[in-house]
């Protein structure tokens, strides 16, 4: 039992030495990272099985009883997330192999990648607070390595930006932590569910509830406190881009989740109050961002806001569907996002360029990497039967059965302005013909994508599709997730035991 919810951690991490021990070799990196995140999937799989037949898993490391010592807890929504994150894992170690050179291999790529999915994990599986700073603190470095590896001056410009505003909320996070602390006398989760019914000053709760709403607000990318991303994601490579777009935002989205369903549920109205309104804005305010911009990754990395706020619609919501509803939107959005920032690197190989205006002709030249980005961009959008239009549906639903309309409405209305901003890279960068087609230019074989690319892309693009088409297995581990989430005693119990 410990090994299965340990693993998902500790092994990115045998990966990360192993890969750094060999840094001067980068096909041997290569080798070692494939291996790894081949292994990390296997191991995750295993975790969500196990989660999937018999409930709740949790493990007390060193043998210290909770709420007293170290625990790690897997329910439905950590299983899911974690096994999502083995699967981005392997799709961008894949397409490492091409898109990253043997320079920036030699500067830490590997190693820091794979700390960062280990990071990432921690942060789903912790079943305690101060251990989910810490793995925001693995995962801020990690993933700052990551953004400045190239050691271009954009790439700091970026960098500095993103782990500036993250150690604000970092800041944020631990002031939090510490009022809690101070309230309640722990900080595992299921014991501060517990403790938090028993505090008198409601009113310094509901601050702490605010100050948490902030710091996780930030590094989910809510509004107003998203405007590091968008002057971050478009910096490194494209193979960087896309595992910081589908974990990093989504690992405040979870926290969100796991403490706005656990810990503060004592004055909904007030806080997911707040966070309806502060959904809505975020929808809005990406999708209309997206519109003045006209580079590729830029225009994704603006679009990642609007989709956090449809996460945190769910959990706004805060109903049995919608809670469904943010899960599967979380478990398309990872999967798609991360593969449309792929599929931005192939177009940049092929072309040369992110820029919509210097980009042109890739349906005619290649139209396998059209129906790719055809799939995920329309997903995206929420065009049926795609699994965007299911986590759409689902979530529109929720809002309209809780009577939330102005929701339901603003959900309608940024799907239908995420298609603008689709169709208008559509239009650019595939439809329109090659701004060298007039000249009789052609592109070399060195801007031809290779396997590498191709098939983590096509991997994701067909997974896509069969979330889409056949959703049912995926709606019922929604589903059960929501069923736990809305009954916080069933994780209680399987943390604390009879306690």
């Amino acid at each position: 039992m410990s090994q299965v919810l340990v693993l998902p951690v500790v092994l990115p991490f045998a990966v990360a030495a192993a890969a750094l021990w060999y840094r001067d070799r980068p096909l041997e990196q290569n080798r070692i990272g494939m291996a790894g995140s081949l292994a990390h999937l296997a191991v995750c799989t295993v975790l969500f099985v196990r989660v999937a037949r018999d409930g709740i898993q949790t493990v007390q490391v060193g043998g210290w009883e909770a709420p007293f010592g170290i625990t790690l807890a897997a329910d439905h929504l950590s299983a899911v997330m974690v096994m999502v994150t083995a699967v981005l894992g392997l799709a961008v170690s894949i397409y490492s192999r091409s898109d990253i050179d043997p320079v920036l291999l030699r500067s830490g790529y590997h190693p820091l990648l794979h700390i960062l999915l280990g990071g990432v994990c921690g942060a789903f599986l912790t079943g305690d607070l101060f251990n989910l700073y810490v793995w925001f603190e693995v995962m801020l470095l990690a993933s700052f390595g990551l953004l400045v590896v190239g050691r271009e001056k954009r790439q700091f410009d970026g960098g500095v930006k993103y782990v500036m505003i993250n150690l604000f909320a970092t800041l944020l996070f631990i002031t939090g932590v510490g009022l809690l602390y101070g309230m309640t006398g722990t900080l595992n989760l299921a014991d501060l569910h517990l403790a938090v019914q028993h505090v008198d000053n409601r009113a310094l709760l509901g601050a702490v509830a605010a100050v948490f709403m902030t710091a996780f607000g930030i590094k989910a990318g809510l509004f107003p406190l998203f405007f590091w991303l968008p002057a971050s994601y478009h910096t490194p490579p494209a193979a960087v881009s896309a595992i910081l777009a589908g974990l990093l935002t989504k690992v405040g989205v979870y926290a969100l989740i796991r403490l706005f369903s656990l810990v503060f549920i004592f004055d909904v109205a007030y806080t997911h109050g707040l966070l309806l309104i502060a959904a809505v804005a975020t929808m809005f305010t990406g999708v209309l961002g997206a519109a003045g911009y006209y580079e590729f990754r830029r225009i994704l990395s603006v679009h990642i806001v609007s989709q956090v706020g449809y996460m945190v619609l769910g959990l706004a919501l805060f109903t049995p569907l919608a809670l469904a509803g943010a899960v599967f939107f979380l478990l398309h959005n990872m999967i798609v996002k991360s593969n449309l920032f792929l599929i931005s690197g192939i177009s940049a190989r092929i072309s040369g360029t992110f820029e919509l205006k210097r980009l042109g002709g890739l349906y005619h030249s290649h139209r396998f990497v059209a129906l790719l980005f055809f799939v995920s961009a329309f997903s995206l959008a929420g065009f049926p039967p795609l699994s965007g239009f299911w986590a759409k549906l689902i979530l529109i639903r929720a809002g309209l059965e809780a009577g939330a309309y102005i929701a339901a409405a603003a959900a309608v209305i940024v799907g239908l302005l995420t298609t603008y901003s689709m169709t208008k890279i559509w239009g650019q960068a595939f439809w329109k013909p090659s701004p060298g087609a007039d000249s009789g230019d052609s592109m070399g074989e060195g801007g031809q994508p290779d396997m590498w690319m191709l098939l983590p892309v096509s991997g994701l693009a067909c997974l896509t599709l069969v979330i889409g088409l056949v959703p049912g297995p995926f709606l019922e581990v929604a589903e059960r997730a929501a069923h736990e989430l809305s009954h916080p005693d069933i994780y209680v119990q399987a943390v604390l035991g009879g306690k």
